[in-house]
């Protein structure tokens, strides 16, 4: 398989034209704004946190990444897709036990280690009921999971992340009901999932640096 291969994976896109699915192409804006919204907060707030600063730009380059797969369609653009959301889910991952439940520093490394590596396991077995959007299903576990845990020490930083991953159900299930609904919703609701990951992703940012900010 060639990277210029095309592809069609979208229920609004109908041809290979650039413009071809506009409303999954346009609302990838909404993920430059989260990625600005959380630089002004880290600006202000904890302007020496350079993680919180690596995955604000991850979470900039992932909208651009995302236009640029919603556009030209082909393979080299899902990996420009792709792989920076991979990144942040491992690279937030990472901090969040660090900082929400204080692990040291090769615990948390070796729970990532084991989190990417039984991903493709919970993947594989949730394929049949999730298709594709299986998956980011690791990535709301792991939301639950460390929410849940932070609920013992910090109810409020529990409670933020387990309602992020609320909002995170919710977008999966936009994204999975794409394809069913496309014969009677021609644009489809990809869109919506650009919308709430965007709230997801912003929230996440935001917990991380007022934890930091204290």
């Amino acid at each position: 398989m060639a990277l210029s291969d095309r592809m069609n994976n979208y229920c609004e896109r109908l041809g290979p034209e650039f413009w071809s699915e506009p409303l999954n192409a346009v609302t990838n804006v909404a993920f430059l704004i989260a990625a600005l919204a959380a630089w002004l907060m880290w600006s202000r707030k904890t302007p020496d946190d350079l993680p919180a600063l690596l995955l604000i730009a991850i979470v900039f380059a992932t909208g651009v990444g995302s236009f640029l797969f919603h556009t030209f369609a082909t393979r080299w653009a899902s990996l420009t897709d792709v792989i920076p959301i991979a990144l942040f889910i491992h690279v937030y991952l990472f901090f969040a036990l660090k900082r929400f439940l204080e692990l040291p520093l090769w615990a948390a490394a070796g729970i990532v280690v084991v989190f990417f590596a039984a991903s493709p396991f919970v993947i594989g077995a949730l394929a049949p009921l999730a298709g594709p959007s299986a998956g980011y299903i690791p990535a709301l576990l792991a939301i639950i999971v460390v929410g849940g845990l932070c609920m013992r020490t910090d109810r409020g930083l529990g409670g933020q992340l387990l309602l992020t991953g609320v909002v995170f159900t919710a977008s999966l299930g936009f994204r999975m009901l794409d394809a069913p609904v496309c014969e009677h919703l021609a644009i489809g609701t990809h869109f919506l999932w650009h919308i709430l990951n965007s709230i997801v992703l912003f929230a996440l940012l935001r917990a991380l640096i007022l934890q930091r900010a204290g």
